[in-house]
């Protein structure tokens, strides 16, 4: 029997065959690797014929064989508090790649980080933007026992402000000279020495929940005080990193493939605490796009971070520095050209998985 699905202009998004066999409880998609059925139903007049589903989906006008929802996935959501600002483009991008999954043929089951760790969540494969340490534990002792985990959640941790600046200082990425410091210190005499005064002062051992996570310092004595606020707060270990002036530019990435997008925020109106205005406009220094790729790629690597987004500075000699590197950022500018190449991502990891 042969179906076919919904129709857009002249081409078919694919067809749908129907298959069964009185004793086959498998098909072959090659002489040597049985496929098995994804659901085993039987034939409406026969119960003891098995059939099952195959979609053949029309991509750049050639069919491919997709054994329908024979791939389990669990798509974790990043919690809300987690999301400054962001709640509706994280939950946008998400939600995209979760179709973009499903029209793959993988069936994509969405959870909150709340049901995730509370044990909802039974398949294999996970998706995720968990932010929540409990998430992040949870991911990694999934992933040590083999599950496939895209962002790894050892990745998520690296992205942390203090695992992050030490792995990206030791494995020479171009990043601003920086300090990390209990918030009980005094650091003025520090910073004197060292000249690094404007500063941003930034919260060190998780995520960054609100505005006041990452502070900019005009002066020391500046320093000093955001610091000792830190203190009160509960915050107990901080990165200070010295201000670069320069052009400031926001840039998205999936490892693996040719997909990297960049702008400039400020002129965008793109912000997520308003510290865009510290740098100014952009005065479009030239730069290496290239480069920039090619440092972004390591910095994917070595945080084990695939789908990423981050920040940079561009200085006027054109020289970049990265100053933030973020798991599974929004994509807001470019949900819709980013959600193709995250979901062949996700299949490709997927595949090799399978094939271990």
């Amino acid at each position: 029997m042969l179906f076919q699905t919904k129709t857009s202009g002249r081409h078919p998004q694919g067809v749908c065959l129907l298959f069964w066999h009185p004793t086959c409880q498998t098909s072959r998609t090659s002489q040597t690797r049985p496929t098995r059925p994804t659901k085993k139903l039987t034939h409406p007049k026969s119960p003891n014929i098995q059939f099952f589903c195959v979609f053949l989906q029309l991509e750049n006008n050639h069919y491919h064989f997709r054994i329908m929802a024979e791939t389990k996935i669990a798509g974790v959501m990043r919690a809300g508090a987690y999301s400054p600002n962001h709640i509706g483009n994280d939950a946008a991008i998400f939600n995209v790649v979760a179709e973009q999954l499903r029209k793959r043929g993988c069936e994509v089951n969405i959870y909150s980080e709340e049901q995730f760790i509370a044990g909802a969540a039974q398949e294999r494969i996970i998706i995720n933007m968990c932010r929540e340490a409990r998430s992040v534990a949870l991911l990694q002792r999934l992933e040590d026992e083999g599950a496939l985990v895209i962002n790894s959640g050892y990745g998520i941790e690296n992205c942390t402000r203090e695992r992050m600046t030490r792995i990206l200082l030791g494995s020479n990425i171009p990043y601003p000279e920086s300090i990390i410091v209990n918030t009980d210190q005094a650091i003025r005499e520090r910073l004197d020495s060292t000249r690094m005064s404007p500063c941003w002062i930034k919260k060190a051992e998780s995520h960054s929940m609100h505005k006041e996570d990452v502070s900019y310092a005009r002066h020391t004595e500046e320093a000093q005080e955001v610091l000792q606020e830190y203190f009160l707060r509960g915050i107990k270990r901080a990165v200070i990193n010295r201000h670069l002036p320069g052009d400031l530019i926001k840039f998205y990435g999936v490892a693996d493939s040719p997909f990297f997008y960049w702008f400039y925020p400020l002129q965008e109106s793109h912000s997520k605490y308003g510290a865009e205005t510290i740098n100014g406009m952009p005065a479009n220094l030239p730069f290496s796009v290239e480069k920039l790729r090619a440092i972004c790629a390591k910095c994917s690597e070595v945080l084990d971070v695939k789908i990423y987004g981050g920040d940079c500075i561009v200085s006027p000699e054109g020289d970049i520095r990265i100053i933030d590197f973020n798991d599974w950022p929004s994509f807001a500018p470019c949900r819709a050209e980013a959600a193709p190449h995250i979901a062949r991502h996700i299949m490709n990891a997927i595949k090799r998985h399978t094939a271990k």
